[in-house]
């Protein structure tokens, strides 16, 4: 399937290689139905000789148009192959961008290694059955060279996005498909790491296709780079959320932290550039009667408490950056990844503390995260929010599941929502009834 409009397997008696000119030619029809389908995507038509090189190379590599992917993996090698993938770790992401579009649409959603290596297959089960019969399969290899022409093998070898459809397959068990996969990078070394792919029959011969896939590979690669390398165990971090004394740990050591000292480092965190003194002193008092006096002498013992270097003056701030568990979630939602951040949040932000600054952030950042659950509409992270002990009185994430949860799991649901619903109703009427009579 030429950029001129003939048969890949017409330009066979052009190539030297005798095995592809001895080659049996697939099908007249398939191929014309596939270009007819084709040629209405303009993006479909460019890629024609991109796909044109890798029937070269498929039949270099001697890929039988007839055979099936080889599973190379048993269950327990393909378990230590995704323990051990970096990609492993930007699942909860893919799985959050494409999981339901996969579903819903009956198609599979696929993440190989970079040898093509198929280490997640997910998606419609009836697919998934059908897909069983040309070994698109976790643990089967897919590169161009085992597999021939197709969407994740191609995009490794080019190191591109990559779309694929029907005929333009090299193996004729595969040109039922159509499939459409993108290159994912580490995003320090920048090598190619594995691909993101999604498969499915024609409905995903669109442009729209390629473009969404390549962008769920960048959120992938996003990912991989907010969560970096291994912790340095001379790092300081921070836990606060969900507790009322925050835990340190820096050089190695790892300390409770009274409700002050948490209060300040919370602070300080947030603000990695520095507070000036009469700021920090409004951010930590709601109590204006307070005086320097006493913010110098809680610094004082705090800078007693951690090394000497590591809290410094002139404008108050930490010497080396601070991962902070509630810096982590707000870096989750900013990247799009809901259930990333609703998996690491612990609870609301010492929960206990009235210091202006940290009630700000524990506000906004419970807002942001309920806001982005309730807008995700998922039943399993609303369910994880409205049960907890901070989300049991949320009308708000209450409603959102009695919309999402499946007919069985709805009347609980509802019994709770119609209860919290009650006690608004009494507490906003006995509110007027006294507005009522302090006006009278």
């Amino acid at each position: 399937m030429s950029a001129t409009g003939r048969d890949d397997l017409d330009e066979e008696a052009e190539l030297s290689d005798a095995w592809m000119a001895a080659e049996p030619r697939p099908e007249r029809a398939p191929a014309a139905d596939a270009r007819r389908g084709a040629d209405a995507d303009p993006r479909v038509r460019e890629a024609r000789p991109l796909v044109a090189a890798s029937w070269r190379r498929s039949v270099r590599a001697r890929v039988s148009p007839d055979g099936a992917a080889r599973v190379e993996l048993d269950e327990e090698e393909l378990a230590a192959c995704r323990e051990a993938h970096p990609l492993s770790a930007a699942m909860p992401v893919i799985r959050e961008l494409m999981g339901a579009y996969a579903t819903d649409g009956e198609h599979l959603l696929a993440v190989c290694d970079a040898a093509g290596r198929m280490l997640w297959v997910e998606g419609h089960p009836g697919t998934l059955r059908r897909a069983r019969g040309m070994n698109f399969v976790a643990g089967a290899r897919w590169s161009e060279t085992a597999a021939g022409t197709n969407a994740p093998g191609t995009a490794l070898a080019v190191d591109r996005p990559v779309q694929v459809v029907a005929a333009e397959h090299f193996r004729r068990p595969v040109r039922a498909w159509t499939c459409a996969a993108a290159p994912v990078h580490d995003p320090h070394s920048g090598r190619v790491i594995g691909a993101v792919d999604i498969t499915g029959g024609e409905r995903l011969a669109h442009p729209h296709s390629l473009g969404f896939v390549q962008a769920v590979a960048r959120a992938a690669e996003s990912q991989l780079a907010l969560l970096g390398p291994a912790p340095d165990p001379e790092r300081i971090r921070l836990s606060a959320l969900g507790r009322d004394e925050a835990v340190l740990s820096v050089g190695g050591r790892r300390l409770r932290l009274s409700r002050r000292h948490s209060e300040i480092l919370v602070v300080l965190a947030h603000r990695p550039e520095g507070v000036g003194g009469d700021e920090l002193l409004a951010l930590l008092y709601e109590d204006g009667s307070v005086t320097p006096v006493t913010l110098r002498a809680e610094l004082s013992r705090l800078r007693a408490l951690l090394d000497p270097d590591v809290l410094r003056s002139r404008p108050y701030r930490l010497a080396a950056p601070v991962d902070a568990d509630f810096a982590t979630v707000d870096r989750r939602l900013a990247s799009g990844a809901v259930a990333a951040a609703a998996g690491e949040y612990a609870g609301p932000l010492l929960p206990a503390s009235i210091a202006p600054g940290v009630v700000r952030l524990r506000e906004r950042l419970a807002g942001r995260l309920r806001a982005a659950l309730v807008d995700r509409g998922d039943p399993g992270l609303l369910a994880d929010w409205a049960y907890s002990a901070w989300g049991e009185d949320d009308v708000e994430v209450w409603r959102a599941l009695c919309t999402a949860v499946p007919a069985a799991q709805l009347p609980p649901v509802r019994a709770r929502l119609d209860s919290l619903e009650e006690e608004l109703s009494a507490g906003a009427t006995g509110l007027q009834r006294t507005v009522h009579h302090t006006r009278a």
